[in-house]
Parts: structure tokens; sequence; C-alpha cells
């Protein structure tokens, strides 16, 4: 969770104590929102949190597709395997 007070800093704050915010994101594993003219304009994010974050993106991704999958053989949107390999065959003019 972003600690407003923390996690919020101008873009020229950062420039001049580099160093400190780059500890503070691996301690907390929190990114670091920069401001520019007291607008959000960056978000700046350690390499390891932001991994996790794509790992959690794909996990979710997967979910996702295995849910739309599953509705899928519910309302009947499927076909047999035989009927699939006969239509890609068709398709890509592979022979068997």
């Amino acid at each position: 969770m972003l600690n407003l007070t923390r996690d919020i800093n101008s873009l020229s704050n950062f420039k001049r104590d580099t160093s400190r915010f780059i500890e503070q994101m691996k301690e907390t594993g929190n990114p670091v929102v920069l401001t520019v003219n007291g607008k959000a304009e960056l978000i700046v994010q350690d390499a390891q949190s932001y991994q996790k974050l794509l790992e959690q993106l794909d996990r979710l991704e997967a979910i996702v597709g295995i849910k739309q999958g599953l509705e899928d053989v519910v309302a009947g949107r499927t076909q047999s395997l035989d009927s699939f390999a006969e239509e890609m065959r068709q398709q890509y003019a592979i022979s068997s």
C-alpha cells in the first residue's frame, strides 16, 4: 500500500537523493510516485517488485483464460479434438 507522505515525491527530490529512494523501494517494495509541477508524472519501482507484478499479472491472465474456457464448456462452445484437427489440416493445407 502506498504511503502518501513517503511514496509520493517530486522528480527534483528524486534526482537529488536517488540512492535514498532506491533503498526505500527495496525495503518497502512500494513504488515511488514522482511529481512534476505538483502532478503525478512517473512511477519508479525496483526491479524485483516489478518482476513480481508481472508474474501476478501473468497468473491473473491465466485465471481469466481458464474461467473463460470453463464458461465455454458449460455453454457448449467446444468441439472435439478430431474436429479441430481436421479444421486445422484444411485451413493450413496440412497433410494427414
